[in-house]
């Protein structure tokens, strides 16, 4: 098995640098905007273990189009929905499975990650971190919003992000100031999930561990 950090590791350490680095006024803003998306139950509007996912196509970071059932035909699918390459967690989170992408495909298994951002934002995020699967753009969050994780940024959100040097809606093109909360489902062959993981609180990110556990436990 690879050996490599744990985002909960690589999490803290971002965090520590954050807290060592960043005016304590804005540390205390995004900590109530963490805690504000915490609140709200985004598992309950997603699809539930041993329920029928929702199909799709997407364009992938090279402009192809990339459907749910066309993965399926290759094996079970781990479905990973991210914020966007602006975001430091997602970075840590799609670096980690990254790195794990031969433990999944020993499994016959295949990664997919979808994001809000354009084309050209996720081919960025798939060099930055030499993925070797599809990243794919739903610009305007309709297959976020499908899965149940869609939402948009509200005004006072939308000012701190941009006093951070962050344009969420340049980074989105066409979705403007839409986001996802952040989940990992696991697909099986006919299309039904057998492990969800979704989670208002963006700094939190299910580990790769624990979806192959899930996978082991009936693939």
């Amino acid at each position: 098995m690879a050996t490599t950090a744990t985002f909960a590791d690589q999490r803290d350490e971002l965090n520590a640098r954050l807290a060592a680095q960043a005016p304590a006024e804005a540390l205390a803003a995004f900590g109530r905007l963490i805690a504000e998306q915490a609140a709200v139950d985004y598992a309950a509007r997603a699809p539930k273990e041993g329920k029928r996912a929702p199909d799709f196509t997407l364009p992938d970071q090279l402009g192809r189009q990339v459907s749910l059932a066309g993965e399926l035909e290759h094996g079970p699918v781990v479905l990973i929905f991210y914020r966007g390459e602006w975001c430091p967690y997602c970075n840590i989170m799609l670096h980690t499975y990254g790195l794990r992408t031969g433990d999944f495909s020993d499994r016959g298994v295949r990664l997919v990650a979808v994001s809000p951002q354009t084309p050209d934002n996720s081919l960025t995020m798939a060099e930055k971190h030499d993925l070797a699967f599809p990243v794919l753009s739903d610009e305007g969050g309709e297959v976020i919003g499908m899965f149940g994780l869609k939402y948009d940024i509200e005004a006072q959100s939308r000012d701190l992000l941009s006093s951070a040097g962050i344009d969420v809606a340049r980074f989105n093109g066409t979705g403007g100031w839409i986001l996802p909360a952040p989940a990992v489902f696991v697909i099986d062959r006919e299309g039904i999930v057998r492990f969800a993981s979704v989670q208002g609180d963006y700094t939190y990110r299910v580990e790769p561990d624990a979806v192959l556990a899930a996978l082991d436990g009936w693939n």
